[in-house]
């Protein structure tokens, strides 16, 4: 059976995070901003309700 090549394009996805009041993409920020949007932690707020210690 004969395989097929096939063109494949990647393209990096847009992010987008909200930054007062509104969403931005992430690719237009300034250094700083994105240093922070990398430090940023997440937490599952139904986690933090059910006492769970976990992130």
């Amino acid at each position: 059976m004969e395989k097929k090549k096939v063109k494949v394009r990647v393209i990096k996805p847009e992010i987008y995070s909200r930054v007062v009041g509104y969403y931005r993409p992430v690719q237009n920020w300034n250094k700083g901003k994105k240093k922070e949007f990398e430090d940023r932690r997440y937490l599952r707020i139904d986690k933090v309700l059910s006492g769970s210690k976990s992130h």
